[in-house]
């Protein structure tokens, strides 16, 4: 007759996997991760932002501007090991029904006659740069955060000059405003020796 128990081993293995998917769903989507040399390109093809109060605007004619920041926690996620940091601007062509995306930089970067997936999965394709002596087996997370741009921060972020890292940062390090669009992606805990 067979044992059909639970071995502890099986069970800690079973409860291990399952805290690591209970981890990765804290953030609203999971981002997708894949290694491409000393870099990480990470997409959030879940997220959807070119939808209600942006898209209205967009279709009034109004560019939006968004901020996004992907960030890199070594296994307690209490610091930062690596972090990149991005502005963008849609626009809308009302004749064609199509978006234009222009990526703030450095260097900037547009793209045109995009539809919404398109354009969405454009400006979240982000790479990030793996912090150096990363061992293949040691724990990560990595985070996205996207928000719409307020008007009244536009200014502080960006200048003719170009962006300021430092005022995106800063940014990220407040709480959104009540009624600004934000959306939030998450991988983890991840090795390198377990990517594509």
């Amino acid at each position: 007759m067979a044992d059909n128990r639970l071995k502890p081993v099986g069970l800690t293995r079973r409860l291990v996997l399952l805290a690591g998917v209970v981890r990765s769903l804290r953030a609203d989507h999971t981002l997708l991760v894949r290694r491409e040399g000393e870099r990480l390109r990470v997409s959030a093809p879940q997220i959807r932002f070119l939808g209600g109060r942006p898209l209205e605007q967009l279709r009034n004619g109004v560019t939006v501007g968004f901020v996004s920041q992907v960030s890199l926690f070594l296994e307690s996620q209490s610091a930062v090991a690596s972090r990149a940091v991005d502005r963008f601007i849609l626009s809308f062509d009302l004749w064609e029904e199509k978006f234009t995306a222009t990526r703030m930089g450095p260097p900037s970067r547009s793209v045109s006659r995009l539809t919404a997936p398109a354009a969405e999965a454009w400006c979240l394709d982000q790479s990030l740069a793996l912090p150096a002596g990363l061992a293949p087996r040691r724990r990560f997370s990595i985070r996205l955060e996207l928000r719409a741009e307020d008007p009244r921060e536009t200014a502080a972020v960006a200048s003719q000059s170009g962006i300021s890292i430092t005022r995106l940062i800063e940014l990220f390090s407040r709480p959104p405003r009540s009624q600004q669009p934000r959306w939030t992606a998450g991988a983890g805990p991840l090795r390198l020796e377990e990517l594509p």
